[in-house]
């Protein structure tokens, strides 16, 4: 049994919460974070509008140091991830015959902005996964002289599938292909290297794993790409000489801020650097074991219960995400007792999907199975 974080977080005792891989609670100091910041903006407004812009400042070296980026010039913040990919899908330039390579597992997000680009000729290849025996040859065995891009999701967010981001990125720099990942169920749970991948683009959400609010992204531009991608949106925050009002002429950022057009959401700014702040402070790797712990403990209860099918292939590297259904087929019925007895999950890749975070108790998991059981007994 590990360490007991009841104390950073605040959740109702009769929630039984597993669905971190769709949206998570925050944890107490994020709740904090906000009162102090609107409490300002009632009393002051603005006044100390300098010390908003350290604590972004300060979240963009939290970002960096999260996914291992080079330099925190790679950083953008963004709305969300949609928007990133978006910047990525518009910014390039594109050919017709180029394609781009992907999974058949994706979320909506990381195809609907390359199936935009099929007017243009580009074709978007998307990879059977499921059942292949290796998944990451699988995406290998569909780049060709063609291809401009491979786009993949860090963890598939309806079977809790990895692929091997390092491999990926090998074979993408030797054939010349752009590395795009999708981020968002790594990000705040696993150890996450973006020079290790070698990655040209990464992207995630901050409500997720890195427990933030929704409206609020990281968007992560290798150097070296960052000139690849033309801008689509423009502003007075994406300057270089940002703040600087009374110069008629202005030049792009060389940073990756020129992706920010605009004001910052610094309500979710300072959110986000709270919560981030507490997985810094337990550290990545405590908080990969935790997760990947509290993944066997889930896969393990799936496959100890006969009633069970465990639709998640357990993954050498861990699982965050768990998805099973009942035997009988009948998720629908499962997840609306489930759902009615107060548990937070979702139904996702023909099943239920559990997400426990590095601080979920264990006997949270075991009154979610103890509901299961009693579902099967009715």
């Amino acid at each position: 049994m590990t360490e007991s974080f009841s104390n950073e977080f605040n959740l109702d005792e009769d929630v039984i919460y597993l669905n971190h891989a769709a949206v998570a609670p925050w944890p107490v100091r994020a709740e904090k974070a906000v009162n102090a910041f609107c409490r300002e903006n009632v009393t002051i407004g603005s006044k100390k509008y300098a010390n908003w812009l350290k604590v972004e400042a300060h979240l963009k070296h939290q970002l960096a140091q999260l996914i291992n980026a080079k330099s925190v010039d790679e950083i953008a913040l963004v709305k969300n991830t949609s928007e990133a990919l978006s910047f990525v899908a518009y910014g390039l330039e594109w050919a017709a015959g180029d394609t781009i390579v992907t999974s058949d597992e994706e979320f909506p997000s990381n195809i609907i902005p390359w199936e935009s680009l099929e007017s243009q000729g580009v074709r978007v290849i998307k990879t059977h996964l499921k059942d292949a025996e290796d998944p990451t040859t699988e995406l290998i065995k569909n780049i060709d002289s063609r291809t401009k891009l491979l786009t993949i999701s860090s963890v598939q967010y309806a079977s809790g599938l990895r692929v091997d981001l390092e491999r990926l990125g090998e074979v993408c720099q030797q054939k010349g292909v752009l590395f795009c990942i999708d981020a968002i169920q790594s990000i705040g749970a696993f150890p996450v290297d973006v020079q290790k991948y070698q990655a040209d683009f990464m992207m995630a959400d901050g409500h997720k794993w890195m427990l933030g609010p929704e409206g609020l992204g990281v968007f992560y531009c290798r150097q070296a790409a960052i000139d690849k991608l033309k801008l689509t949106q423009y502003g007075w925050h994406m300057v270089e000489d940002m703040g600087n009002y009374d110069v008629p002429e202005w030049t792009t950022a060389t940073s990756a801020r020129r992706f920010e057009c605009g004001s910052p959401n610094m309500l979710s700014i300072h959110a986000l650097s709270a919560s981030i702040s507490l997985l810094l402070e337990v550290g990545i790797d405590t908080v990969a074991k935790n997760v990947i712990e509290r993944g066997h403990y889930v896969i393990d209860k799936v496959q100890q219960n006969p009633s069970l099918t465990l639709l998640t292939k357990p993954d050498e590297e861990g699982n965050n995400i768990i998805v099973f259904k009942p035997s009988s087929n009948d998720s629908d019925a499962l997840f609306e007792y489930l759902t009615s007895h107060q548990v937070v999950c979702a139904k996702r890749g023909g099943g239920i999907r559990f997400s426990p975070h590095f601080y979920t108790p264990y006997d949270v998991i075991d009154r979610a199975f103890t509901l299961i059981d009693a579902f099967f007994k009715r």
